[in-house]
């Protein structure tokens, strides 16, 4: 009986989401362990890092109300354990007040090495979390190639209102970029101090309101930039963008090493332009190998978000200003970005990355 029972709790438990979410309390790996004995007694562990500690004690009775209907179920134990957030940590100790006081979660979208598509994949996660009713900005922080005023179609200079500098807004999304300030064709030659306080203004001089959700989109590397972001500003999460070759997933991990380093959670990798699907024939080629952001989440033990493959309806997004999740909301990829946004509102609101493959 024990075996029929506990795939049977296993699948109530797929049926109970964390409040405010689209997905399972199973995917997002907030299920510890699970004890079913012959006697009918089941035995539920639940390990829940949250700010809101309400919201983990709603999941507990859900998850002993759900189990408790099974017929063969004679009692029901659900232990829960509520873990300290790690931002809210780090926020204490290392947070500036004057850098985005109104901005509840700061995630950062990162590379080891350029020409991977990050920005492309900041720009999708940010359009897709204002699809799903957030308040939702991005800071463009790659100073030395700044892509955001390409890749929204703005080539305006920003208005300044007193001593603040007004974002602009598109498709829902409050955005900034150094880009908008200096010219195309203008090189960054740029030190150490100067990168830093670049970085410090667009953060702090900006008039960015209350957000939900401030998507960083950092400079390729493990630089200047990247230490001022996690060291001034709390980080809830980094997501790490590769491709699958091997080039690119040495310098990925660098980046995940780095993060660490400095106690900010991985959300997860993402593996983009993972194969090529010829719209003549239907075959997949793996252009840049395949498998390699999956085989380095598990080699570092962080979460495998998926793959993007390589698509020129992405391309056509980023050159002409409408994202692919605007152009085609309807499409693959769309639901793809959907997908990433659930994981990052999952890891933010419990600070830290959900074990789920989402793609």
């Amino acid at each position: 009986m024990s075996e029929s029972l506990e795939k049977a709790v296993w699948g109530k438990l797929r049926e109970v989401r964390f409040p405010g979410m689209s997905r399972d309390i199973v995917s997002f790996g907030f299920v510890d362990r699970v004890v079913v004995a012959d006697s009918g007694r089941v035995e539920i562990g639940l390990e829940i890092a949250t700010q809101r500690a309400e919201l983990a004690e709603d999941v507990s009775r859900a998850v002993k109300e759900a189990i408790g209907g099974l017929d063969e179920v004679q009692e029901v134990d659900v232990q829960l354990r509520i873990q300290r957030p790690v931002a809210a940590a780090q926020a204490a100790v290392s947070r500036d007040p004057s850098l985005l006081p109104e901005v509840a979660n700061v995630i950062a979208v990162a590379s080891g090495k350029g020409g991977v598509g990050k920005s492309t994949v900041a720009v999708n996660l940010a359009v897709s979390l204002a699809k799903a009713g957030h308040r939702v900005g991005i800071l463009d922080a790659d100073i030395y190639g700044p892509s955001l005023p390409m890749m929204f179609g703005i080539q305006e200079r920003p208005q300044v209102d007193g001593e603040r500098i007004l974002p602009f807004e598109r498709y829902g999304v409050k955005l900034m970029s150094l880009g908008f300030i200096v010219d195309t064709d203008t090189a960054m030659i740029w030190r150490g101090p100067m990168v830093m306080k670049a970085i410090e203004q667009l953060l702090g001089d900006v008039e960015w309101g209350a957000l939900d959700y401030m998507i960083v989109d950092l400079p390729p590397g493990t630089g200047d930039a990247q230490l001022t972001i996690s060291q001034r500003v709390p980080l809830s999460g980094a997501v790490m963008v590769t491709t699958p070759q091997d080039i690119a997933l040495i310098d990925a991990r660098k980046g995940l090493s780095m993060f660490k380093k400095v106690n900010v959670p991985i959300i997860g990798i993402i593996e983009n332009m993972s194969g090529f699907v010829c719209s003549h024939c239907g075959e997949t080629t793996d252009i840049f190998k395949s498998g390699g952001g999956e085989k380095t989440a598990e080699v570092l033990g962080c979460t495998f978000l998926g793959r993007v493959p390589l698509d020129p309806a992405i391309m056509r997004g980023g050159d002409s200003g409408v994202p692919v999740v605007e152009a085609e909301p309807d499409g693959a990829h769309a639901e793809s970005f959907r997908r990433l946004a659930d994981a990052v509102v999952a890891a933010a609101a419990a600070n830290q990355p959900p074990k789920l493959s989402i793609f």
